[in-house]
């Protein structure tokens, strides 16, 4: 299993991204994972991801706990498939692209800068994982 975390616009924040790059690296240790900005104008994430569960950030997305993430991350592990989750930037995600989700995901019903988003699904994929493999991480 790959995950792939993949965000629309400049990451500027260097306090966010650390915290994102910090549990990405955990992750690491676990499974491959990789984080990457891309311009969705050069960038198709359906040719170049063709098999993997394509899970997009929207505020109209269901609304998951912890436990249901695990469960979904467990069953992509299960069958060797893949993830490729997408945070839209500042105008959310790519109007042509919505619909084509296998998955419309909401991390809350309040408005995050994609920087502070990506630092929180970051915490939430490590602290799946740990869950996984009986690590003290998440109690």
């Amino acid at each position: 299993m790959r995950i792939d975390l993949l965000y629309i616009g400049k990451a500027r924040d260097e306090h966010s991204n650390a915290i994102a790059e910090e549990f990405l690296k955990r992750t690491g240790r676990w499974t491959t994972v990789a984080m990457r900005e891309i311009n969705p104008e050069r960038y198709d994430i359906f040719a170049r991801f063709p098999s993997a569960h394509k899970v997009f950030l929207d505020p109209a997305g269901k609304t998951w706990d912890s436990p249901r993430l695990i469960d979904f991350l467990s069953e992509g592990e299960r069958l060797g498939r893949d993830v490729v989750f997408l945070i839209g930037g500042h105008d959310g995600l790519p109007p042509l692209w919505k619909p084509r989700a296998d998955l419309l995901l909401s991390l809350s019903a309040m408005t995050f800068p994609h920087e502070l988003a990506r630092a929180m699904l970051a915490e939430q994929i490590y602290r799946a994982f740990a869950t996984l493999r009986g690590h003290p991480y998440p109690r």
